[in-house]
């Protein structure tokens, strides 16, 4: 079944006006009609309804919420990750990935040896289509929000925000040895509810000098194992590993 994000604002009195670019898709890609029914989740509060729909026109689609439903793709880890901004279209493999595999937010970051520089326009107009990337995507898997990428920042930024977090872990390759199962280990004894940040770094790595200003700060440091993986293998192969120790109990 078709999954649909929407606002509060779209709803009023069990009835759902669908919006923007969903009507053409709704009209003209999946060729739904009269009657048919669709699953429509509330992005403010990521509550999930089955819906009929109830009109069609070339601007708006009108539904009747039929029922609320209980069932849910989020978990109990709150991923976020502070990606070192990568050359080429990686960000958007890292995004596009990251969504499927649970990740909450998308924060690019300009470390040291950040080979693509963004700023201004240019900047927005990566943002915008970040985001984007991950709005299909969470429709696409069936996720019960949509990920956000955030404006490009600063170590300094990440420094300040680290009290923010359970536990921030930066991977990093000459790491040889804390390794990652370590930190999460100590972190599930602790809790059942979990709120983590990763931080990787670009092509060129992250520099010595930043590693020890994170770890001042209270980051842990982390070996993901002997190989030194590509920054886009990073995201991915990280996220999968905290999801699989972690969410819902992770394999007790």
């Amino acid at each position: 079944m078709s999954k649909f994000f929407i606002k509060s604002n779209q709803i009023d009195n069990k009835k759902v006006k669908i919006i923007g670019e969903d009507v053409n898709h709704i009209k003209n890609v999946l060729r739904l009609k009269i009657d048919d029914d669709i699953k429509v989740c509330n992005s403010d509060n990521s509550k999930n309804y089955i819906c009929a729909i109830s009109n069609i026109s070339s601007e708006l689609v009108e539904c009747v919420i039929l029922k609320e439903t209980d069932d849910t793709s989020e978990g109990n880890v709150e991923l976020h990750i502070y990606q070192g901004l990568p050359k080429a279209d990686k960000m958007e493999l890292i995004i596009q990935k990251g969504t499927e595999l649970g990740v909450s937010k998308f924060i690019p970051v300009n470390f040291r040896r950040c080979i693509v520089k963004l700023s201004g326009k240019d900047e927005d107009k990566k943002i915008e289509r970040w985001n984007k990337i991950s709005e299909v995507a969470a429709k696409q898997c069936g996720r019960d929000l949509i990920p956000t990428v955030s404006n490009i920042k600063t170590i300094k930024n990440i420094c300040e925000e680290i009290p923010n977090y359970d536990i921030v872990l930066v991977a990093y390759e000459n790491e040889n040895n804390n390794y990652i199962k370590n930190e999460l280990l100590r972190i599930k004894q602790l809790k059942e509810n979990y709120k983590i940040a990763v931080i990787i770094g670009p092509e060129g790595g992250i520099e010595q000098e930043e590693v020890n200003l994170l770890e001042e700060n209270g980051a842990k440091v982390v070996s993901l194992g002997k190989r030194i993986l590509r920054t886009e293998t990073v995201a991915l192969q990280v996220s999968s590993i905290i999801m699989y120790e972690l969410e819902n109990g992770g394999n007790n």
